[in-house]
């Protein structure tokens, strides 16, 4: 059954989200920034999302709880097991425009093909790589597997939203053939900055300014790349590199993670000034994981002054540069990662260098401009032309020709990713990327 007439702009958007609020992770905090901000539009978003009897926080936005199970041997993820008629019917009388879809699992299904039927648009954003999961539990064989069966739910959608550059490249390359378009993520520059360094804070965990501080932020999950950390972080102390470890966040693999790095300083789970703290009072970023779609811990450590090590992998590659903000190293090479992290901890200069230059790479990404620019993409599903959407769009359309919403067509065929232009380290002008996004991707029209 169709559910209404499309509007002059989206009024109702439903949401089905894998995670919404039941765990604290950069999805789930991401999702709720845009559903508050379309409220402040005048669209009225619907979430459907698992729930449990105590969530991580308190949820932005109308939010109705779908059937779940825990998945098997992680009872703290919960997976999304369909639609039932009840729902159904709330989702009908919601009377919704366009379905976001952010999770495969059966509710996404559910959704999609209720889109299907109703004659509306679906848009899919992708957050997690579901694929490389598998291989840290022992179930790598099934990766292929999961691999079409992710490629064919997309395919099904009117458009796919990739979080990062490489990303879109990763899902391209795997056979999505929808119309894919990067949604970024934005960063809060008034809470994460170099001003938020503490001295004190420092001396209260007994590190002097002299010492290197290297920190991990995340949920403690094996396929974070934990194992590799500790790897890492032992064969620098081989290399009798001095340096102090710190690790903010929490999760089923702290008390294994505790044992196998007892000179480390564990804060568990921070947020707000906390976190910024955390950030800008550290001197270098460690992110060897291999599963980020964008890596909204990298973005954070950059805006506040922390030089990133990261694995040359989707999401991580998108954001740092080599020798510039950052180092990249061989995904899974120990010796790599070594030398990268010990040439940083040798030099007070270059870290000091590469710190300002991530302050600036990290000024491309405000939250205002990419989350107008999704609400680009579904005028553009709901095929609603220019002149019908708001003026604060329009005005930043015009005054915005470095393209910086992070929010771009991508052409059904493949479509070169490839920065068009090199930065240097300097705060680029307008002039410089006229007609590109954040990432270097050519805007207006199809090449």
């Amino acid at each position: 059954m169709f559910l209404g007439n499309v509007e002059l702009r989206p009024h109702r958007i439903a949401l089905f989200a894998g995670n919404y609020n039941y765990l604290m992770d950069g999805p789930a905090k991401a999702l709720n920034r845009l559903v508050g901000f379309l409220g402040r539009q005048g669209v009225e978003v619907r979430v459907y999302s698992p729930t449990t009897s105590s969530p991580a926080f308190k949820p932005t936005g109308k939010l109705v709880s779908v059937p779940s199970i825990a998945l098997p041997g992680r009872g703290e993820y919960r997976l999304g097991w369909g639609l039932p008629r009840a729902i159904r019917e709330d989702l009908e009388a919601f009377n919704p425009s366009l379905l976001h879809i952010t999770a495969p699992d059966l509710t996404g299904h559910a959704a999609l093909k209720l889109a299907q039927e109703w004659g509306i648009p679906a848009i899919a954003s992708y957050h997690t790589r579901f694929d490389t999961y598998l291989r840290y539990y022992g179930l790598g064989v099934f990766e292929p597997l999961l691999t079409r069966a992710m490629v064919r739910f997309y395919n099904r959608c009117d458009q796919v939203l990739a979080p990062s550059a490489s990303m879109a490249e990763e899902l391209q390359a795997q056979g999505i053939t929808s119309d894919v378009r990067i949604w970024s993520r934005g960063v809060d520059h008034s809470l994460f900055n170099p001003k938020q360094r503490d001295h004190d804070w420092r001396l209260s965990h007994d590190i002097r300014d002299s010492e290197v501080l290297i920190t991990f932020v995340g949920r403690l999950v094996w396929e974070k790349g934990l194992q590799f950390l500790v790897d890492t972080l032992e064969n620098l102390r081989a290399r009798c590199v001095p340096f102090h470890c710190l690790i903010v966040g929490d999760g089923p693999a702290r008390a294994k993670l505790e044992k196998k790095l007892p000179g480390a300083i564990f804060t568990g789970h921070l947020s707000g000034k906390k976190l910024a703290r955390a950030y800008a009072s550290s001197d270098i970023f460690l992110n060897p994981s291999l599963s980020e779609t964008f890596g909204n811990t990298t973005l954070e450590s950059m805006a506040s002054g922390v030089p990133a090590v990261c694995a040359n992998a989707t999401g991580s590659r998108s954001l740092v540069e080599q020798g510039v903000t950052g180092y990249l190293a061989k995904p899974g090479d120990l010796e790599d990662f070594t030398y990268w992290l010990a040439k940083l901890a040798k030099s007070p200069d270059l870290r000091k260098s590469l710190s300002s230059n991530s302050v600036k790479s990290s000024q491309a990404y405000h939250w205002s401009k990419i989350l107008n620019g999704l609400l680009d993409n579904y005028y553009d599903a709901l095929g609603l032309p220019a002149s019908t959407r708001s003026c604060r769009a329009l005005i930043q359309d015009l005054t915005d020709p470095d393209g910086m919403r992070a929010s771009v067509s991508i052409s059904k065929q493949k479509r070169d990713f490839t920065p068009k232009q090199t930065w240097h380290g300097g705060l680029a002008t307008p002039q410089d990327f006229a007609g590109q996004n954040a990432h270097g991707i050519a805007l207006g029209g199809q090449s």
